[in-house]
């Protein structure tokens, strides 16, 4: 493995998250954390928001991979009468590029049908749901599978049953056995779910967006304030988990093992607004979202282009390229952290590089010769190479702590992003990189973090592995 440029390429990825942090640090959106409402328009439109992607070699099941794409961010528990749901006009897809040329080479699309069964009552349920098809559930959806190879279009399942949403322990008794039985086997290996899930990105959002701040690091800050520990802002927070198992074999092109993902939602260009309140979709389907790298739009990409980049395809992002090379967020975290920020008598920060970062365009647009190279066409993919095995002891740092089987090759449920962001593009490799590559030491950089380490709920140990959604009753 080419490890210097293994190095220089992760340096870059901690620009987004940090971004994330200062660049709409003023006056965020409610609704923001990874691709969280990260665009104007796409805010107004949370049931066809992309929110994270995933994807990993399936640990129970290496011969496969799992590819995970959320939707709908920040869903309160008690959002009842009308619980979240996936939209029935919307087009959510999983798609995978295999050769490298940043175009989709299959995609696995999903549309849904929701049944009102009883309109002259406003409750989601009349009675306790003890299975998928118990007639008290009043709003049970379910959705189809379609395999599209070189445009060329196959069913693989319809009429798959979706769990309700976690209401409390009358309405949804045994939710977790709920959720179980809508995990859907459809043949050749293959494993599908979509439902309610517990959201898996965790980040101290009150912290991050009053200023840029980092609870554990709040005296180093421009406007410092007493250190504490970092606090989980979407602790008991949901979102729509759409999941798919395949195995390797029918996804990657051989002899090549890194296959480049992306999610996306899609509507009809035009929509008709009827009198009865209902809408008619009409013309072909548009693309409103997208998501491949965690928090691109969000912090990448300037406020007057984040629509744009939404609709774009990621085999067009090099004309994106000069903003990866020249990230605003860079000069931000210097005056917030530097030596010293401004307003400050000292820093956390050794100097970090503001221009010319072609290692921000490498570990987020080609890959990393050596770990996740794709080939030199530029396109927004989280890309996976899935003849890394899983880790025995997965480390929420990823590559960055020499576990190679997590971010940037993939992202798994429990990588943590924000904190590999911020070390990374701080320099604070940490001390094992420092020793094997003979690079300077950057302490205290590699420190960095929001203080919130693991997500509040454990994850599955089985497809689809994403937590159980906590029930609207039990949250205050």
């Amino acid at each position: 493995m080419h490890n210097r440029k293994l190095l220089g390429a992760i340096t870059a990825v901690a620009a987004v998250a940090l971004a994330l942090f200062v660049a709409r640090g003023g006056s965020p959106p409610p609704a923001a954390a990874s691709s969280h409402a990260e665009a104007p328009l796409i805010s107004q439109d949370p049931r066809a928001d992309n929110t994270d992607v995933y994807a990993f070699v399936s640990p129970d099941r290496p011969d496969t991979v799992t590819m995970i794409a959320n939707y709908i961010p920040l869903e309160a528990p008690a959002s009842g009468p009308n619980f979240p749901s996936f939209d029935d006009s919307v087009l959510y897809a999983i798609n995978i590029d295999n050769n490298g040329d940043g175009k989709d080479d299959l995609s696995y699309e999903f549309r849904f049908t929701t049944q009102t069964r009883n309109p002259n009552t406003f409750l989601y349920n009349t009675g306790p749901i003890t299975s998928l098809d118990d007639p008290n559930w009043n709003r049970p959806q379910t959705y189809s599978v379609t395999l599209v190879r070189d445009k060329k279009e196959e069913v693989l399942a319809t009429g798959l049953t979706t769990p309700p949403d976690n209401v409390g322990p009358r309405s949804t008794p045994n939710y977790a056995s709920l959720a179980a039985a809508a995990v859907h086997s459809i043949g050749d290996g293959v494993k599908v779910f979509a439902g309610q899930r517990d959201d898996p990105f965790y980040v101290d959002l009150g912290s991050v967006f009053d200023l840029a701040g980092l609870r554990p690091f709040n005296p180093f800050h421009a406007i410092p304030l007493a250190a504490e520990p970092g606090r989980d802002a979407l602790k008991n927070y949901s979102t729509h988990s759409i999941a798919i198992q395949v195995p390797i074999a029918q996804v990657v092109q051989i002899p090549k093992p890194t296959i480049g993902i992306y999610a996306s939602a899609s509507r009809q260009e035009v929509r008709v607004l009827k009198k009865d309140g209902t809408a008619d979709g009409h013309g072909k389907f548009v693309q409103v979202s997208r998501l491949g790298e965690p928090l691109i739009n969000e912090v990448v990409i300037p406020l007057g282009l984040k629509d744009f980049w939404n609709g774009s395809d990621p085999a067009d992002d090099a004309q994106f390229e000069n903003l990866y090379l020249n990230p605003e967020v860079a000069r931000l975290e210097n005056a917030l952290y530097g030596t010293p920020p401004q307003g400050h008598p000292g820093g956390v920060l050794m100097p970090i590089s503001e221009h010319n970062r072609s290692d921000l365009v490498q570990i987020l647009l080609t890959g990393v010769p050596g770990l996740n190279f794709t080939g030199p066409h530029e396109a927004d993919l989280l890309r996976l190479n899935t003849s890394i095995p899983p880790a025995v002891v997965p480390n929420r740092l990823g590559v960055l702590a020499g576990d190679f089987a997590g971010f940037p090759n993939g992202r798994r449920l429990g990588d943590d992003i924000i904190d590999i962001d911020l070390r990374a593009f701080a320099e604070g490799y940490g001390p094992i990189l420092h020793a094997a590559l003979g690079l300077p030491d950057k302490t205290p950089n590699d420190q960095l973090g929001d203080g919130v380490d693991t997500n509040d709920k454990s994850f599955l140990s089985t497809f689809p592995y994403v937590a159980t959604p906590a029930a609207g009753y039990d949250v205050p």
